[in-house]
């Protein structure tokens, strides 16, 4: 689903919000599909549920999800 460089220069969370944006906008993830909860994602990540809720949040302004 998502993967993560630590060797990045980009922040986690913007690497969890382009690896999300991908999924919907290439359809991997249909429209009104659920996403995973904070707390699942950032277990599966291994990272901080802060750092997931940033993402869902961004993503929320942008307009990606709702």
């Amino acid at each position: 689903m998502i993967s993560l460089n630590y060797r990045d220069s980009r922040p986690i969370y913007e690497q969890i919000k382009d690896g999300l944006r991908k999924l919907i906008v290439t359809g991997a993830m249909q429209p009104d599909e659920k996403l995973p909860s904070v707390r699942a994602l950032a277990q599966q990540l291994s990272i901080n549920p802060n750092t997931i809720q940033r993402a869902y949040n961004e993503l929320e302004s942008e307009g990606y999800i709702y």
